[in-house]
């Protein structure tokens, strides 16, 4: 269940309480009785941090592999290396065929 921060606009009182999504907002200030008990809009309880999710969830994985390619150093011919796999098409995430190539 979500925690909602309320505040009241007439005495200032403000208070966090815990809803189910399906419960009807309070409007009833708790404090001094006046119907002028809102809902505040708040940060989200979590952040997502990092270059991607995706990329660094998977550690070790076949992810991990692909992102370890694509991040290859450059050859002096401008090119990253494109190993060939078993089906003869680049191992690279791009597929060889981008700017990055």
């Amino acid at each position: 269940m979500p925690i909602y921060a309320y505040r009241c606009s007439a005495c200032g009182h403000a208070k966090d309480v815990l809803q189910k999504l399906s419960d009807a907002p309070l409007t009833t200030c708790p404090a001094c009785g006046a119907g002028s008990f809102s809902k505040q809009v708040t940060a989200a309880g979590f952040q997502l941090k990092g270059s991607g999710w995706y990329a660094t969830d998977f550690k070790g994985g076949a992810a991990a592999g692909a992102a370890g390619a694509a991040a290859a150093p450059a050859q002096a011919g401008g090119d990253a290396p494109k190993a060939e796999a078993a089906g003869g098409t680049p191992s690279t995430p791009c597929g060889g065929s981008c700017a990055c190539h």
